[in-house]
């Protein structure tokens, strides 16, 4: 595809952008913002953002994993509130690095999740994506659980996940999701540098 062609079907997928995609895309932002900012709003922001992906993804753009990742997020958002809000020994959980244990969990999560997606779009739905609707749902399946432990490495995840999703929208029309997932993808990288300086004094 030459870069003409690309310009005009950014064009175009701007054009088409439904307002309700727009309210979306705002919530979804402010969220990483909060994210970033160690700040509880990150999930009432993210709720928002994540229902109405949710529906987007199951009735628009037949995006079937990226629509249970959505449902997940949900699910993981409210799990995230209260671990986030919970005290132990008078103090919110802290910022952390993942041990050996967290990796390994994590990485054998990512792929379970990778292959078992990957299996049921491509024998079980319509999508003509699976390969990276797969790959990037279950990245995000694993930056979310990572998030809500308060893991420093969530943010790896989330720029594996943007780095593909960025693509993925763009080919499916969803041009102004598509701008959203560079957005977050450079809120990611911001947000991976200032959890790491935040958790450097901790440990100091």
């Amino acid at each position: 595809m030459s870069l003409e062609q690309i310009t005009q079907e950014f064009i175009d997928g701007m054009k088409t952008t439904t307002w309700l995609e727009y309210v979306a895309v705002f919530f979804g932002i402010a969220s990483v913002l909060f994210s970033r900012m160690e700040n509880i709003l990150v999930y009432p922001t993210g709720i928002i953002n994540t229902v109405l992906y949710t529906w987007f993804c199951f009735s628009w753009w037949n995006l079937y994993a990226e629509g249970s990742l959505n449902f997940y997020y949900t699910v993981m958002s409210i799990y995230g509130w209260y671990v986030w809000t919970r005290k132990k020994e008078g103090k919110v959980i802290p910022i952390t690095w993942n041990n050996k244990k967290d990796w390994l969990i994590s990485v054998s999560f990512f792929i379970i999740s990778w292959i078992a997606l990957y299996y049921i779009l491509k024998n079980h739905t319509n999508s003509t994506v699976p390969w990276g609707d797969s790959f990037a749902s279950a990245a995000a399946y694993t930056g979310m659980w990572q998030m809500a432990r308060k893991k420093v490495e969530n943010w790896i995840w989330w720029i594996i996940t943007n780095l593909v999703s960025i693509p993925l929208y763009f080919y499916k029309g969803a041009v102004f999701t598509s701008v959203q997932y560079v957005v977050f993808l450079v809120l990611a990288v911001m947000g991976l540098i200032t959890w790491i300086k935040k958790i450097k004094p901790a440990h100091a």
